[in-house]
């Protein structure tokens, strides 16, 4: 077999490998239920600056656990503008979980994180300051899907985004 034969058998198989880990999906928000957030939020517009909302506002008291939704490591926590504290967990099937508007971040880059584990708390920091205490929760592909793809405001970024809703009932 060749080098490049090789280099391409070793993509593929890392990328399989991705895929089929299993994923162990919990609401992030301790204590929180599937009624503790508006389905229908998911690509809701207008939304403030960024046009629509990626992802969903799942509401719970000021300092109440976030929990991982799924096995994964650290890659970013930190502060932003529009989300305020965050952090960013990159887990199975190669996707991104952001958590934003955290109260505390209780974890570190790089850290492996296990579904359940507390990483910070419900908060109202970056652009949600002066509204309820929430955890905007994400999910975003790294490999693309174009047949998400629709005519909706931005709706060439569904390639990238999940709807979080769906994703938590599953």
């Amino acid at each position: 077999m060749t080098t490049s034969k090789k280099i391409l058998f070793t993509i593929i198989a890392v990328l399989a490998v991705g895929f089929l880990i299993p994923e162990r999906i919990k609401i992030p928000v301790v204590g929180a239920s599937k009624n503790d957030w508006n389905h229908k939020s998911f690509w809701f517009e207008p939304w403030g600056t960024s046009g629509v909302h990626k992802g969903i506002d799942i509401f719970g008291k000021l300092g109440s656990g976030v929990a991982s939704t799924t096995d994964g490591v650290v890659i970013f926590t930190g502060h932003i503008p529009k989300g305020g504290n965050v952090i960013v967990v990159f887990g199975p099937k190669w996707r991104f979980h952001y958590f934003a508007h955290l109260n505390t971040v209780n974890t570190s880059m790089f850290s492996l994180v296990g579904s359940g584990d507390l990483i910070g708390t419900v908060g109202d920091s970056g652009n949600a300051k002066g509204k309820p205490p929430h955890l905007h929760y994400s999910i975003v592909r790294l490999i693309p899907v174009p047949w998400a793809i629709d005519g909706s405001t931005q709706g060439y970024k569904k390639a990238m985004f999940i709807d979080p809703s769906s994703y938590l009932r599953a």
